[in-house]
């Protein structure tokens, strides 16, 4: 075959379009594939898929045949098998199945695509059709609630949650079954909390699941959080920093020791930024190691670890063993307990840089966080470096957006972070480009400090978050300017903006 891409018309002859659709895993598997009258092929197409992709075409007329390299093959096979549901539902429903655990309790052996077809059983479709509308929509997190009605599920889409389905004539406990199993979870214990995981792919990207069940009055509640690791990571320019922000980033990673922190809630981004930073850190002479859970992208050329609580393997094993590793810099994935915060300052006393993230509600919020988990304002002094909170606001829908004049109400919330009042703001609308919310994709807003003397001196002291943050931000962006500035350039709206990162002065 081929490597490069030729074409060519053959005369090769389904009474209908429909028809030549092949089944995605014989088309993945065969290396060839239908779209309307076009037949592709791979390098390695074998003369089986070949021929029967002829014999479907019968009919058609000319035929458009193409032989593409393994990396086109691959790109083709995800655009025409990702097509809306309408569209892939040609040969029937496009669903998938993890497979059996074979007993273990640990989870699937083997893991299949998305678009593979299948003809299973009426609680199996189900619930591959919710698990493949949540990937495709690109949701953060997959809700299946049990509720005195019936079954509801929802997504979280750009922060938001919408409703897919709430149903009365669904058998809950069996849709809860199914989930439990592909994840690898004991189904007869329904009284306790259960976490595990279901790797996915459709069409070629990969997709990891993590798998949190909860009992509940009518059932158990699951939730999934949905990670695309083949979303690849981006530029610290393009995660929505501004240059000094990016100056300051690039200081901070280049220093030989300590510990920067990442903060926010939950869904704030903070692991794609950390991942950005570790890139900047990414030296040759640098050993780095990372601890975490679950490993969200691939970093080639570093030292990545799953934490695995059953066992004993937690952050601060873990960051207890990567210390005999000889490492320069280490990720830790989070810091949720004193002992885990411990054992990072005692890294960072000891000459490494500590990357982690911890859930605050700020850059200052951070040393406040530490104090709860039990960590000595000395200990906080002498190893915090930088800390880096950060919130997701909704982009507003280009198509759709409204300018109008800003209310005495709203123009008094730029003048009090020192910002002109803008002479329109944007609102959002809704339409068919947005899905009727108004909003489509996010961008990140940054607060940052770099502990220097004066701070330093200050969190060894004891002093109050207030105090600490007058020294901190003096002349910095804030949470809050940021986010306003984003009001101003017609990115965002400002109820948006008051509803994430409310108005802190």
């Amino acid at each position: 075959m081929p490597k490069a891409e030729i074409t060519h018309r053959s005369p090769v002859g389904s009474s209908s379009a429909a028809r030549t659709k092949l089944p995605f895993a014989f088309a993945r598997d065969q290396q060839v594939m239908l779209d309307g009258t076009r037949l592709m092929f791979g390098p390695e197409a074998s003369d089986f898929g070949l021929r029967e992709a002829q014999r479907r075409a019968v009919g058609l007329g000319d035929i458009e045949v193409t032989a593409l390299s393994a990396e086109a093959f691959e790109a083709a096979l995800a655009r025409i098998y990702q097509a809306d549901d309408a569209a892939s539902d040609a040969d029937g429903p496009l669903t998938f199945d993890l497979g059996d655990t074979g007993g273990s309790g640990q989870g699937p052996l083997r893991q299949r695509d998305l678009l593979e077809d299948a003809s299973e059983a009426p609680v199996i479709q189900l619930v591959n059709q919710l698990l493949k509308r949540a990937v495709t929509a690109g949701a953060s997190d997959l809700h299946i609630e049990p509720y005195e009605g019936g079954l509801r599920a929802r997504m979280r889409v750009d922060g938001f949650l919408q409703q897919i389905m709430d149903r009365a004539d669904v058998p809950v406990r069996r849709v809860v079954s199914r989930l439990k199993v592909m994840a690898g979870l004991d189904i007869a214990e329904t009284r306790l909390p259960q976490d595990g995981r279901i790797p996915l792919s459709l069409g070629g990207r990969m997709i990891d699941t993590r798998v949190s069940s909860l009992p509940g009055n009518y059932g158990e509640r699951i939730v999934l959080r949905i990670l695309d690791r083949s979303s690849g990571l981006m530029e610290l320019p393009d995660l929505g920093l501004s240059p000094a922000q990016v100056a300051l980033l690039e200081r901070l990673a280049a220093m030989p020791n300590g510990i920067i922190l990442a903060t926010g809630p939950t869904g704030a981004g903070k692991t794609t930024t950390l991942y950005s930073l570790l890139k900047l850190a990414n030296r040759d002479e640098r050993n780095i190691v990372t601890v975490e859970d679950p490993i969200e992208y691939d970093l080639p050329g570093i030292s990545q670890s799953q934490i695995n609580a059953e066992i004993g393997m937690t952050f601060a094993n873990g960051l207890r063993a990567t210390l005999r590793q000889d490492p320069d810099v280490i990720l830790v994935g989070e810091i949720r307990d004193g002992e885990t915060s411990s054992v990072a300052a005692q890294a960072a006393l000891t000459g490494h840089l500590v990357f982690s993230s911890l859930h605050a509600n700020g850059s200052v919020g951070a040393v406040v966080r530490l104090r709860d988990l039990g960590l000595d304002d000395f200990l906080i002094a002498a190893t915090l470096r930088g800390v880096i909170a950060q919130r997701l606001l909704r982009r507003l829908c280009p198509d759709c957006r409204h300018a109008q004049q800003p209310s005495p109400s709203e123009a008094a919330h730029f003048p009090a972070h020192g910002l002109a009042v803008p002479d329109d703001i944007y609102h959002p609308v809704g339409c068919e480009a947005c899905h009727g919310s108004g909003y489509a994709g996010r961008i990140g807003v940054f607060e940052m400090i770099e502990v220097g003397s004066g701070l330093r001196a200050a969190i060894d002291r004891g002093a109050s978050e207030a105090e600490m943050r007058e020294l901190a931000l003096e002349g910095r962006e804030t949470l809050i300017g940021q986010a306003l500035a984003e009001v101003t350039a017609g990115r965002t709206s400002l109820s948006e903006t008051l509803r994430v990162v409310g108005d802190v002065a």
